[in-house]
């Protein structure tokens, strides 16, 4: 009996995969490495194809047709990647910019905006986190003059812009700028990099049809401004991947919850929008031809509505082949049809070989063309509803397929992705139908639209609501190891995972694991966590390149926080493993970006008393938004000067600096004014002292010398996340048993510095870095504090130093384990 697999005239068809596959390597080698490798891998392939239909002589009927399909469409794209991909890699390649870009000159470029603007978030020290003060610009170049000399191009170049007058322009617009040139990333078609300053010039107009398709765009924002904010700011992201005005907070929920896919232009948007035309032409009895017509017709429309970039039409690509494969009920005719999308996608957008988003949507493609059928199937035969096998199958299959690169990019595996995508997936249809048809009649008919919006409310509510839930799951993510190895390694274990259940002995085996893993282990984590310690009395957060701390009342649940990180979602899962609820004073040292960006998460999901803060306002925009948060929760803003003392049970909080007198950075201030105008605070908790300094530098902590204040105490949070400003006398007159530095996993700064630690090395200080160690407490033991870490964050842990300074070493693999697996570091006495 013939397998499926084996049988030529009943297996997937095949043909076209190898071919594809060529052309993908053939591009990809000629980007990441030299360009003349996509010559090498084509010319591979030219042979490869002219063995395989040689080979094919003399076999019967069909192996002979089979085979022979193989070996020429491999033999035909070999030539043309080799040839004209070759060419085009090699003209990015030898583009005269990139040598001036090299050099870093200035210029006068004319180019075409070929993407919508997208907002580029600044999180770091004087930049902006809570909005967006600058914009990415994709564009091609149409003429350049670089230091009075003419230089012909017209390779890809990406502008780094102002938001003023530069987020407005559209996709097909002639723009003229004035730029400093700075190189592109390596692997990328991408020439150089234009850093503007002023405003663009000699504006052309855009297109009419992009003129529509932003103006039905903005009319959906508009309508969807009458929601909530998160849910506001969510719908146009499902709809036509317009994420602007989603919070962060909510993005980093729906990345942990697997449900990423979802802010993004993807070809399910459009199978969803095609398959709604397609239900409404058949209610209507349209005959099978006006059928496809209108299909393709809100194919294309949908395409126009959400821009065609390289991401969109990509989409519309994969889109049309989930609809054949819908069509067919079968996967022989998609795959052919994917190859033919790879293969015509690449050699029109090289680009996309190396882009990650393709890959998630070749491979999401085909695991819902050959694995989501055979699942469903199976499932069905064993007696699962067919509604529900179907519902089961899709994302088990597209997630299984994709996950091994989401590991290798992300770093973590989504343990929930699966069953999210399958409580989230009812919604997502009448959403994105609601959102499109709200966006078409919002210029006309604006109170529509909002009626249409406020009908998808609750469907994008319930979305929220999944991803925060799922995110929020003890192990919800695991950690893993980043790129290629990592995906490699994932792909390893699915094999294997897969091998044994094909094995019906060895798949009794596994699924008794499994049942343990969910009986017994993680009810064990959820109802008896190993964090936070019990105990506790300060929790350095890792928030990556940033500051936040939470210092422990005597009250359960209420703690005060020092520093909000500069993004808001570390900030509010750090809370939730603390259990904090109440935050009676949020204390900000300083209103740079990396210290003030979880503000809004704290004042939206606790009960905030007020927001302390120093006498420095700069940088203006910074100030103005703390205000603005806090006026919108109606929290008061309080000064804070030395001398002051703030008391709760078991805490006490004292002001070090700076003095009332001293004078503040004004409106022009650099980053180094700002930071020594930082709070200096002290903290009396039930592990001791603990001096929290901000990110004074070097005049800062002279001045707080000179004083004569007492800077003694037990824990210190070295300055300015372990900076080389940083001065022996400091650490030599706080005497801190245990250091900890806040930090980021390989910032661009060069924090901590290693000069700094080795200054705390000599002073005899246990140090602890979250970037190597996670989230560190601080917890009374009999001979002095203790440091507790959590231990998830990336990064080989200090061993050495640990075995050297601390009888115990115990290790916390995770938010909710037992606690004789977390890291327990004992300073030396």
């Amino acid at each position: 009996m013939s397998s499926p697999w084996t049988d030529p005239a009943v297996a997937p068809d095949w043909r076209l995969a190898p071919a594809a596959l060529a052309v993908w390597l053939a591009t990809m080698a000629g980007l990441l490495l030299v360009w003349w490798w996509a010559a090498v891998v084509g010319l591979l392939a030219v042979i490869a194809g002219v063995v395989v239909v040689r080979l094919a002589r003399g076999r019967p009927g069909m192996v002979r047709w089979w085979r022979q399909g193989i070996g020429w469409s491999l033999l035909v794209c070999g030539l043309v990647v080799g040839i004209g991909g070759t060419a085009r890699l090699r003209a990015a390649a030898e583009d005269p910019l990139r040598e001036h870009a090299l050099a870093g000159g200035e210029g006068v470029f004319r180019v075409t905006v070929t993407e919508r603007p997208r907002p580029l978030f600044a999180a770091g020290f004087g930049g902006r986190q809570g909005g967006v003060r600058a914009v990415v610009i994709p564009a091609r170049t149409r003429g350049a003059v670089v230091g009075g000399t003419t230089v012909v191009s017209s390779g890809r170049v990406v502008l780094v812009a102002p938001v003023d007058r530069w987020a407005a322009l559209l996709p097909g617009q002639d723009v003229t700028a004035s730029a400093r040139l700075a190189p592109a990333r390596p692997g990328e078609l991408t020439v150089a990099v234009l850093r503007v300053r002023g405003p663009p010039t000699a504006l052309g107009v855009a297109p009419a049809w992009q003129r529509g398709a932003q103006e039905l765009r903005a009319g959906l924002r508009d309508a969807a401004s009458v929601l909530d904010p998160e849910p506001a700011g969510l719908l146009p992201g499902l709809v036509v991947g317009d994420t602007d005005r989603l919070s962060r907070q909510v993005e980093e929920e729906f990345q942990t919850a697997g449900l990423a896919h979802l802010l993004a232009v993807s070809g399910a948007n459009l199978a969803v929008v095609c398959v709604a035309v397609l239900l409404l032409l058949r209610v209507l009895r349209v005959g099978p031809r006006g059928c496809a017509a209108g299909a393709m017709l809100a194919l294309v429309g949908f395409v126009v509505l959400a821009g065609p970039e390289p991401s969109v039409l990509r989409a519309g690509v994969m889109g049309a082949v989930g609809l054949l494969a819908l069509a067919m009920g079968r996967e022989r005719g998609a795959l052919p049809a994917l190859g033919t999308s790879v293969i015509v996608l690449v050699l029109w957008d090289p680009a996309m070989a190396v882009s990650v988003g393709f890959a998630l949507s070749v491979l999401a493609t085909a695991g819902l063309v050959l694995l989501a059928p055979r699942w469903s199937e199976r499932l069905a035969r064993r007696g699962v509803p067919r509604g529900l096998a179907e519902a089961l199958a899709v994302p088990a299959a597209a997630h299984l397929v994709t996950a091994p690169v989401v590991a290798g990019m992300a770093g973590e595996v989504s343990l929930v992705a699966v069953l999210a995508n399958l409580v989230a997936a009812p919604v997502v249809a009448p959403a994105t139908v609601l959102g499109v048809l709200a966006a078409l009649v919002a210029p006309a008919w604006s109170w529509l639209a909002e009626l249409l919006v406020r009908v998808a409310g609750p469907e994008v509510d319930w979305l929220i609501l999944v991803a925060r839930h799922a995110s929020r799951v003890p192990g919800a993510a695991i950690g893993w190891p980043e790129g290629w190895w990592g995906g490699l390694l994932l792909v390893a274990c699915v094999l294997l995972l897969v091998a044994l259940l094909r094995r019906p002995r060895l798949r009794v085996l596994v699924c008794a694991a499994f049942s343990a893993l969910l009986v017994v282990v993680l009810p064990v984590r959820v109802i008896s966590p190993g964090w936070p310690p019990p105990g506790w009395a300060m929790v350095a957060c890792d928030v990556g390149q940033g500051d936040a701390t939470v210092l422990a009342t005597a009250d359960p649940g209420r703690a005060v926080v020092v520093d909000a990180g500069p993004e808001p979602a570390p900030l509010v899962a750090c809370l939730d493993r603390l259990d904090v609820s109440r935050v009676p004073l949020v204390v900000l040292s300083h209103l740079h970006a990396d210290h003030v960006g979880g503000l809004a998460a704290v004042l939206d999901d606790r009960a905030v008393g007020a927001v302390g803060v120093s006498a420095a306002r700069e940088p203006d925009w910074a100030w103005e938004e703390v205000r603005e948060l806090a006026g919108a929760a109606r929290v008061p803003v309080v000064q804070l000067e030395a001398g002051r003392r703030l008391t709760w049970p078991g805490l006490v909080l004292e002001v070090l600096a700076p003095q009332a007198r001293e004078v503040m950075p004004g409106a022009e201030a650099e980053g180094t004014e700002i930071n020594n105008a930082s709070l200096v605070l002290r903290a009396a908790t039930s592990a001791g002292r603990v001096l929290l300094s901000g990110d004074v530098e070097l005049a800062a902590q002279a001045t707080l010398l000179d004083s004569g204040v007492d800077l003694s105490a037990e824990v210190l949070k070295v300055p300015h996340h372990g900076s080389r400003y940083t001065s022996p006398e400091l650490f030599s007159a706080v005497g801190a048993r245990i250091a900890v530095v806040s930090v980021g996993a390989g910032n661009r700064y060069g924090h901590p510095n290693p000069t700094t630690l080795g200054m705390l090395d000599r002073t005899g200080a246990l140090v602890v870095r979250t970037d190597m160690d996670g989230d560190a407490a601080i917890v009374p033991g009999e001979r002095g504090p203790r440091a507790v870490t959590r231990g998830t964050a990336r990064g080989p842990p200090p061993r050495a130093r640990v075995r050297r300074r601390s009888g115990r070493t115990w290790w916390c693999g995770g938010a909710s384990v037992s606690a004789r697996r977390c890291r327990v570091r004992t300073p030396a006495p």
